[in-house]
């Protein structure tokens, strides 16, 4: 059975068929392919800076194969891609499945609000670079006394499940709150620290490690779970590590590690900071009209 038997091409083309009869057909039109242009980009944005992309590639490896098995009529080919074809939305769902939730996440939680703003507060602005500086001098003081660390920024996607099963603080952030909890004494340094805006919401957290199979052998349990965590949800999760004292840094399923105090702010003010865009300026006839009747009063 061929994928594409019952499919009359000459019907589909004519669904794509213009039919151009007003204005507002033609601004239906672009607006519909801007918005089908702008799914695409964030999808393939979304999956590209992923190990999805990997994936994806496979598959369409796999669609071309089969287009070039239709072509010479290679049977045996087309007879396995059309019984891997029968179960392939199945697969793409399965396979993709941390990745499509993260997506539904984002859009649950922000909406549309994400698309047309990028903007944010003065005051979030402050608390988020504050935030980020003891974050930062903290895992810089443990990076030189080689003390093992995981710490998990939230960003839009709530981590309410993992935090519910830690050990709960909701306590303001702290340098040396962050290094207590650290400390290899305490109880509670053997998991992650979940922090929310500029409070530290729980701590001894156990998050779920990646399956990735493409990781380095020498990265241990917390570089696993940093990964893991970033697979299913848009956090970010930063690492000391106890044997080589080497800060790492854990984003959308990739890991940068060998970070230094400097490097690491930086990351973090890229992904955590969200400027205020400036905004359009009125007309300069209409303001300058309106200072001129003022300056004659």
């Amino acid at each position: 059975m061929n994928f594409f038997d019952g499919l009359n091409i000459g019907e589909q083309l004519k669904f794509f068929t213009l039919d151009i009869t007003s204005v507002w057909v033609i601004i239906g039109i672009v607006i519909d392919i801007l918005i089908v242009s702008y799914i695409a980009y964030k999808t393939i944005q979304l999956v590209q800076e992923t190990r999805a992309w990997s994936l994806f590639k496979g598959l369409l490896a796999i669609f071309v194969v089969y287009v070039i098995s239709s072509i010479f009529n290679l049977r045996t080919i087309s007879f396995l891609i059309d019984n891997i074809i029968a179960f392939a939305f199945l697969a793409i769902v399965v396979i993709f499945q941390p990745e499509i939730r993260r997506a539904l996440e984002k859009l649950g939680t922000n909406g549309f609000k994400s698309i047309f703003s990028g903007s944010g507060k003065e005051e979030d602005i402050i608390r988020t670079t504050s935030m980020i500086e003891d974050v930062v001098t903290v895992c810089d003081k443990m990076s030189q006394l080689y003390t093992g660390a995981l710490i998990v920024i939230e960003k839009d996607i709530k981590l309410g499940e993992i935090i519910n099963k830690g050990i709960q603080m909701e306590s303001k952030i702290s340098e040396q709150l962050l290094i207590s909890i650290f400390n290899t004494k305490t109880p509670l340094h053997d998991g992650a620290v979940i922090i929310r805006d500029d409070k530290i919401m729980a701590a001894a957290c156990l998050l779920p490690l990646t399956d990735n199979p493409n990781l380095s052998a020498d990265l241990g349990t917390r570089h696993r779970a940093a990964l893991g965590i970033t697979e299913v949800s848009d956090c970010i999760a930063i690492v000391t590590s106890e044997e080589s004292g080497k800060i790492s840094y854990a984003n959308n399923g990739g890991l940068v590690r060998n970070l230094n105090k400097e490097t690491l702010r930086k990351a973090l003010q890229i992904n955590l900071i969200k400027v205020e865009k400036p905004r359009k300026k009125t007309l300069g006839f209409r303001r300058g009209k309106k200072g001129a009747g003022e300056d004659k009063t």
